[in-house]
């Protein structure tokens, strides 16, 4: 089994990514994630959407998964198998934003993880590091600007929509006045940059 990392958005793909895809006879993945693969996949490949990950670890040992942006950073590189890793949101968000990597903390608040998500983030702020929080559309950003606004801590905050996509937009404000989240795809980087 092979879990790649298809990027963050269309042209990511890494070499290794591209010619391991060339070759495959199963693929599995999201939606998302099977357009990003598509034009690399041979026409005699079956390509399958999934929408229950519970039973991944179970396909086929030749199956190939897909795993938007990179498997290792809220991704399916968890699975058994070889992991080929992909282009981040968080090497782009960083890159766009020209911050170090090795400033960054990485919070994931997805699903039940909203509140953990939160705490993390302040928990991490407090520490001087610049948090790249992955949230899903249901995660409640006023919340967590109005926690962060009680630190008295100079930040700003960048909310980072469709990473890596034509309609790509990065908006950063200060502490006191935060950009809004528009796009159900976003994360938020937050700190002293």
């Amino acid at each position: 089994m092979k879990i790649i990392g298809v990027g963050c958005g269309p042209g990511l793909l890494t070499e290794q990514a591209i010619r391991e895809l060339k070759t495959a006879r199963n693929v599995y993945g999201s939606e998302r994630a099977i357009e990003l693969a598509r034009p690399y996949l041979p026409a005699s490949c079956r390509v399958r959407s999934i929408d229950d990950f519970k039973s991944l670890s179970r396909l086929p040992q030749d199956s190939v998964i897909l795993s938007t942006g990179d498997p290792m950073l809220a991704g399916l590189g968890y699975l058994p198998g070889e992991v080929i890793p992909g282009i981040s949101s968080l090497q782009i968000a960083t890159a766009r934003l020209h911050i170090p990597l090795s400033r960054v903390s990485v919070v994931v608040a997805h699903g039940l993880g909203h509140e953990k998500g939160m705490t993390d983030t302040v928990d991490e702020l407090k520490r001087g590091k610049i948090v790249f929080l992955l949230a899903d559309p249901k995660f409640d950003v006023e919340e967590l600007y109005s926690r962060i606004q009680r630190l008295s801590i100079p930040l700003r905050i960048a909310v980072c929509e469709n990473l890596g996509y034509p309609k790509e937009k990065i908006d950063v404000g200060p502490v006191g006045s935060p950009p809004g989240t528009t796009a159900d795809l976003y994360s938020l980087v937050i700190g002293n940059f």
